[in-house]
């Protein structure tokens, strides 16, 4: 079978590897719990990008960089679910790009029979939304501002749109992803490429400033200083992109304007990802459009690609798995 191998900064390539079996009994792994989980779509999430531009914050392995996908289980010896059971899977440390892999059974959920699987396969990144806002006071008449207007970015506009936020403000450097902000829930969007940022924010909210500011870009181009600029008095700031390991950030402006920071990992499969996928079996969201791009795995070196250059509009890039809809 395949499996993906990083070769270098921004190359990558699909290798044969031996089928994955699941383990015996031992002091370190249980005997049963486990599933051999099949991927069949999946989608690209900014916390790939690291591992295919390199980094050396984390050990690059063979199965970087995939974690949002569904499909099928093919075997298991726990008793969560059976053989043939289409599921949502998270696999651990984004070690997914492989056609098969071992996981623990409680790593997945059902999918909702009422929507397609690709839309299923949104409820993990909506789930990581859900999770942090959890995070936040109620969000009824709040003002927010979200930094970064990318895949999450929209879908923390679908999630305070359903949560009864008063304005919604989508800000990024690129007009082709606000473009897109207003359809997933944003009330305005500002450019902060050719705008003041912190002076459009006034404008739009009568000379203040929000209470709350999402960061939703992370990595290589961090935005907590413009969230600090942007965030009023004794508000909060969620950091949602994940950052690098150390950031340029200016602490004493945070620490005089009495701001709040709250972090978000690991979102519960038990709660989290199950409401992300009620919400959207139920249709209380949108997600398909954000779906732009979709690749066989033979192509998953113009998938990433496309992905990290943002090209012709890119949100959510598909890659398709030679088992996808056999």
């Amino acid at each position: 079978m395949l499996a993906g191998q990083f070769i270098g900064p921004g190359r990558i390539e699909l290798v044969d590897v031996p089928e994955p079996e699941l383990p015996s009994a031992t002091s370190d792994v249980p005997a049963s719990g486990q599933i051999i989980f099949q991927p069949e779509c999946t989608c690209l999430c900014g916390s790939d990008l690291p591992f295919f531009r390199g980094t050396d914050e984390w050990p690059i392995k063979l199965g970087h960089s995939l974690h949002e996908m569904t499909g099928t289980v093919v075997a298991t010896n726990g008793s969560r679910f059976k053989e043939g059971d289409r599921v949502l899977c998270v696999p651990v440390n984004q070690g997914g790009l492989r056609e098969r892999f071992v996981v623990n059974e409680t790593r997945a959920i059902p999918l909702d029979d009422r929507v397609s699987e690709e839309e299923c396969m949104l409820a993990q990144p909506l789930g990581t939304a859900i999770f942090a806002l959890k995070k936040l006071p109620n969000m009824v008449d709040r003002d927010v501002v979200i930094v970064g207007q990318g895949p999450m970015g929209q879908f923390f506009n679908m999630a305070l749109r359903s949560l009864g936020a008063r304005h919604i403000i989508g800000m990024d450097v690129l007009e082709s992803r606000l473009a897109m902000s207003k359809q997933f829930g944003a009330t305005e969007t500002v450019c902060n490429a050719t705008s003041d940022p912190t002076e459009s924010v006034r404008k739009i909210l009568g000379g203040e400033l929000p209470e709350i500011v999402i960061e939703c870009v992370g990595h290589y181009d961090q935005a907590m200083n413009l969230c600090v600029d942007l965030c009023a008095q004794a508000g909060r700031i969620l950091c949602f992109g994940v950052p690098p390991e150390t950031v340029n950030f200016r602490m004493r402006d945070l620490v005089i304007k009495n701001l709040t920071v709250h972090g978000s990992m690991n979102p519960d499969f038990e709660r989290d990802f199950p409401l992300a996928m009620r919400w959207i079996g139920e249709g209380r969201v949108d997600v398909k459009p954000l779906i732009t791009h979709r690749f066989p795995l033979s192509e998953i070196q113009e998938a990433f690609e496309v992905f990290c250059d943002k090209r012709d509009g890119a949100q959510k890039v598909l890659v398709e798995f030679p088992s996808w809809m056999k």
